[in-house]
């Protein structure tokens, strides 16, 4: 007995059988993640050193290289980048697809701790590392600001209740605030009054060093009690450090007050951040490689309730660049694609069965071989992305196909033999049984080139193909055990000397006179055969010169409604200055009918270097602007005429290859063992490619090594 037979035989076990499928598939679907794209994320671990008052140059040889020695040293890295700047490094380390993230992490841990011993001795503090793509952009922004409450204790409650919340969730790589406004007391020294009273620089500092030390004293101890000593040594404002003793002659003191200017103000100076033109703290949330954009933005969200009633009533947390809304409604247009597409092709069956019953078997066969699948998916580990639904919309096509070859042999014998549907049904499914996983596993095999694919394209073209076969083998097995069982109920087989009326009769006119232009023209072809010949081969090389003209690309590129600015002045502008020329860009973009809110920040805190910005720009929904590159034409002309500063504008992308962070969509790495001569010919190519408008737009270098010098 074959397994259609069984199941036409056993309508309850073929019916609990498809309600269970069902059930796992409409599961699957509540709890499949929802994602853009499938995982192609490189494994990436950022490490970051510093040494304050290096030069670049002395990061790059005394800390940079050891380390990276170390790292070579790490199974399955792809690639390491590193980015040298005053005091700092940054080194990005890009893994193979396959490599374990956790494992990486704890190779680089390793290495770290082998270079120890030679890295320079005054270092602050050892380098740490991330698991962060610094390449990627967050996948969400916090903005806390507030008209009355001052920066500093707004900065406080990022510091030290949002940021460390947030880096506890499963998924959240880290947590950058831009902008920082840490509260600190400066100190700024009067060499005069210093000399007049003696006082020596490291005088000064080990007398505040002293004053604001916060070593334990001890205990006391007596026969029956013991009691610790705590004594409040910290100074906490300006007016405490102003009455400080350094100095005692004569019996006259001489408080720091005296020799120095102390004001309460923060620890950088040089960083500022703004949110739609108002000053604010801007945390930005990045994701780990691996991590899934949705989960990680809902954990996010799930937790801003709890800190904004930690917030003072004047102050605000608002949200923006919110990545998670352009994945759902990518989704949500595939799935109601996927929707219509299902919808129209049970039309097609019942405009030319015209049967009702005969019509709700590939109705109830088709839904249910995508549901199905989705149980697969979930078993797969898949996600509901663009890829895996663009999948299953295509395989709506094919799994329709079984379903019709088996019903159509059915009714065929029901017409030609007069059998009844259940007799039809038995017999029919034995002759059609093994074309059905014939045709199947010929449609699969088509799929096998593309699930061997390496790499990034073939990491999301793999998921593309397996969702393909499931549904095709979902599909031969609804076929096998559902579709006949049903067919074998159907009321009445079909008539073909009863007259047709209405609607029947006029959809086959219709058809009749579709059959009769279509033999007309295959009969005018037959007639001409060389002329269909020349066309045929005019079709050929018109394909061929298309192949060759058509611009040509990685992917395509995204519109999802954020932007990423990078902006850059000279070397030497002070961050006043930079802070005014950073005001006007983002009054331009403030002022757009196109954007919706806009982010900036700069200075260290936010960028690499201190004559550099960032913007992080939330464009309105598509049905209220014009398409992408209007946008992008339209703000690069007006950001061109701002004087002092250049702005580099890169459309944010589901998709980002790479672990070296640049202001430009496209990276060209230049590399030399001679520097002086690498450092020459990366300008010259910058200056070349700035020349060709044609082609390049957007050309910047981070090779920034014109800024004045003193030499000692």
């Amino acid at each position: 007995m074959s397994i259609s037979e069984f199941c036409i035989r056993r309508p309850v076990a073929t019916l609990l059988m498809s309600l269970a499928l069902v059930a796992a598939g409409l599961f699957a679907y509540a709890v499949l993640p929802v994602a853009a794209l499938p995982r192609t994320d490189f494994p990436v671990i950022n490490v970051s050193a510093t040494l304050p008052g290096a030069s670049p140059e002395t990061m790059a040889t005394s800390v940079a290289t050891p380390l990276i020695k170390q790292f070579d040293t790490i199974a399955g890295i792809d690639s390491i980048s590193t980015t040298n700047a005053l005091g700092s490094t940054s080194i990005s380390i890009q893994f193979a697809l396959n490599r374990d993230i956790d494992a990486a992490a704890a190779d680089v841990q390793a290495a770290i701790t082998r270079t120890l011993r030679v890295l320079p001795q005054d270092m602050p503090s050892p380098p740490s590392f991330r698991k962060v793509n610094p390449a990627d952009a967050p996948v969400l922004l916090l903005a806390l600001k507030s008209d009355t409450v001052s920066l500093t204790k707004l900065d406080a409650l990022a510091e030290q209740v949002i940021s460390p919340a947030l880096s506890t969730l499963d998924g959240v790589a880290e947590v950058s605030i831009f902008g920082s406004q840490q509260f600190a007391v400066r100190i700024e020294i009067d060499p005069d009054a210093l000399a007049a009273r003696g006082i020596s620089l490291n005088a000064l500092k080990a007398a505040v060093a002293a004053a604001n030390d916060n070593s334990p004293l001890g205990t006391v101890q007596s026969t029956g009690r013991q009691m610790t000593i705590v004594a409040d040594t910290q100074l906490g404002n300006a007016a405490a450090f102003s009455k400080l003793i350094v100095k005692s002659a004569d019996g006259k003191a001489v408080r720091l007050g005296d020799v120095t200017k102390v004001i309460d103000s923060v620890a950088n100076t040089q960083t500022a951040s703004w949110h739609d033109g108002s000053r604010a703290i801007i945390l930005a949330v990045q994701r780990q490689p691996d991590a899934n954009t949705v989960a990680v933005v809902d954990k996010v969200k799930a937790m801003l309730p709890s800190f904004r009633q930690s917030l003072p009533a004047a102050a605000s947390l608002e949200m923006l660049n919110d990545r998670s809304q352009s994945v759902r409604g990518a989704v949500q247009d595939v799935e109601f694609t996927l929707a219509i597409t299902i919808g129209l092709v049970i039309l097609v069956i019942f405009l030319f069965v015209r049967r009702l019953w005969v019509t709700l078997i590939p109705a109830f066969a088709v839904p249910m071989s995508v549901i199905a699948t989705l149980a697969v998916m979930y078993l797969c580990g898949f996600s509901i992305d663009n890829i895996s639904l663009m999948a299953l919309t295509l395989s709506v096509g094919l799994v329709v196909d079984d379903a019709i070859v088996m019903l159509e042999n059915i009714i065929r014998h029901m017409e030609e033999t007069g059998q009844g549907a259940f007799e039809a049904a038995i017999s029919a499914s034995r002759e059609i049984g093994f074309t059905i996983i014939a045709i199947s596993l010929s449609l699969v095999a088509v799929f096998i080139p593309v699930l061997l694919m390496g790499g990034v394209i073939g990491r999301i073209f793999n998921e593309f193909a397996m969702v393909v076969t499931i549904a095709i083998l979902a599909s031969a097995f609804v076929s096998l055990t559902l579709t006949p069982m049903l067919a074998a109920r159907l009321p009445e087989a079909p008539k073909h000397d009863e007259e047709k009326q209405g609607l029947d009769a006029l959809l086959e006119h219709g058809f009749e006179a579709l059959l009769r232009g279509y033999d007309r023209l295959l009969t005018l072809c037959m007639r001409h055969r060389f002329a269909v010949l020349i066309l045929f081969l005019a079709t050929i090389g018109l394909t061929a010169y298309q192949v060759r003209t058509t611009p040509k690309g990685f992917f395509p590129q995204e519109d999802i409604g954020q932007l990423q600015v990078t902006t850059q002045a000279r070397p030497d502008i002070s961050f006043a200055a930079m802070s005014a020329l950073q005001a006007k860009v983002e009054d331009v973009f403030a002022h757009s009918p196109y954007v919706a809110h806009v982010a900036s920040s700069v200075g260290t805190g936010g960028s690499s270097a201190s004559n550099s910005g960032r913007l992080f720009v939330e464009l309105k929904p598509t049905r209220e602007r014009p398409a992408l590159p209007r946008i992008l034409s339209e703000l690069r002309s007006q950001l061109g005429d701002i004087a002092g500063i250049k702005s580099y504008i890169t459309p944010v992308q589901n998709l980002s290859v790479g672990a070296r962070s640049s202001a430009s969509q496209y990276q060209l790495v230049v590399q030399s063992l001679d520097r002086g001569l690498m450092n020459d010919w990366a300008d010259k190519l910058t200056e070349a490619m700035r020349q060709d408008r044609a082609f390049f737009t957007d050309v910047t270098s981070d090779l920034q090594n014109n800024a004045p010098r003193q030499s000692w």
